[in-house]
């Protein structure tokens, strides 16, 4: 087949978790004989497309501006510049199949596009963006979960105090009216596509409840590229060596998890992490720290694997409804558990008291408590670490995917 990615942004300008799942099933498909390209959008000034090869996949870098907070909400609407960039790619490679990873920042017209060329498409659910325009269901004005929209005015307000403007009676319920014709059109978009992919089951509930009802969502995790072989680290009599490794941001909890570690005596704390995403809490969390703690900045692949085998156990203290982890997949990789929020998707890729624990968001005296309890119980950790399973590979995921391509064309 010959398949089409389209991705809101893409390595090595954007690390997150969309962006390498998105790179690591264009390279598996293609060393499965497809021919398999990928669009996104890159941030830089002026305008452009350019062609490069990765991995065996065909690599179209389209910029039209450098990416902003309002940039990625106004191109919802219309940018026809990238427009005209996907049509040309349309008709010059003419896929069988596209697959939309994120449109963040991408026109949404191009999903009528593809239904005017009578192209099927799958969309990945990787978050809540076809409905929260913040992407993570976390207001920026009181930073709680969010149970979604209300006539949109809480969506107006959340938007202006990302952008730092104070949200006014006058600007709320013009920019209500914006993003409820921007929810509008996103939800018309899910209707149309040939096959909605969810990464967990909490997301596909998620979605049926209060996007899609009655729509056929499927339930496919994110598969594992195999970790490159090294040996794991074995606990000696030392003190109990936690690890967190993701984005440095107020929800990801990062801090609850330093204020649960800082006065213990027997546990210590890495955090890897780019302190330069977020100057102003990266700063918050050097001042929580205790001499227990320390910052190993942004790793790169092999040396996260490295940092997970010199680990006793993962972190994972998220604030938010995590939609999958594939950070807590790669810790079951080399063999380690995960202490997880009980929260979100989170809640169902570790089972409690097997292979991790489940604990209270937020509650810093939870996860003191586990930690320390861990610490001093040799046993259970080991217990754990025996029944951390192998997560779904890479390989495994790749035939699914092929299958649910094929069902679509």
């Amino acid at each position: 087949m010959r398949i089409l990615q389209l991705v809101h942004q893409y390595p090595p300008q954007f690390v997150g978790g969309t962006e390498l799942y998105t790179q690591s099933l264009a390279q598996g498909l293609s060393a499965r004989g497809h021919e398999v390209g990928v669009f996104h959008r890159a941030s830089a000034p002026g305008t452009g497309l350019a062609q490069r090869e990765e991995g065996g996949a065909i690599v179209w870098d389209a910029w039209h501006g450098r990416v902003t907070a309002l940039s990625r909400i106004v191109a919802a609407f219309h940018d026809p510049v990238l427009t005209a960039y996907v049509n040309t790619i349309l008709d010059e490679w003419q896929p069988d199949v596209v697959h939309i990873q994120h449109l963040m920042g991408l026109p949404t017209t191009l999903i009528p596009l593809l239904r005017r060329r009578d192209i099927p498409f799958a969309i990945t659910l990787h978050d809540y963006w076809w409905v929260c325009a913040n992407a993570q269901l976390l207001t920026n004005y009181s930073q709680r979960i969010c149970g979604g929209p209300c006539a949109y005015i809480n969506c107006a307000c959340c938007a202006l105090a990302r952008a730092g403007v104070p949200y006014g009676l006058p600007a709320v319920p013009a920019l209500a009216v914006v993003l409820a014709e921007r929810a509008r059109r996103l939800r018309r978009g899910l209707r149309q596509a040939t096959l909605l992919i969810a990464p967990s089951r909490f997301v596909m509930r998620w979605y049926t409840d209060h996007v899609a009802p009655g729509a056929e969502i499927r339930v496919v995790p994110h598969g594992l590229v195999s970790p490159p072989k090294g040996q794991l680290q074995r606990r000696g009599e030392g003190p109990l060596r936690c690890l967190y490794v993701g984005g440095l941001s107020w929800q990801k909890g990062v801090h609850v998890v330093i204020e649960a570690v800082s006065p213990l005596g027997n546990a210590t704390l890495a955090i890897a992490g780019d302190e330069a995403a977020d100057p102003q809490y990266s700063a918050r969390l050097r001042s929580l720290a205790g001499p227990n703690t320390r910052f190993m900045g942004r790793l790169s692949r092999s040396a996260v694997w490295d940092a997970l085998r010199a680990a006793d156990l993962l972190v994972v203290p998220s604030l938010w409804y995590e939609t999958f982890s594939i950070v807590v997949r790669e810790a079951f990789a080399v063999g380690i558990p995960v202490l997880v929020s009980d929260l979100g998707a989170l809640s169902e890729a570790v089972r409690d008291g097997i292979d991790g624990l489940c604990l209270p968001p937020g509650d810093v005296a939870a996860w003191r408590g586990a930690i320390d309890s861990l610490s001093t119980d040799p046993d259970r950790l080991a217990a754990m670490r025996g029944a951390v399973g192998p997560p779904v590979s890479m390989e495994e995921h790749l035939g699914t995917i092929e299958k649910l391509y094929a069902g679509c064309v």
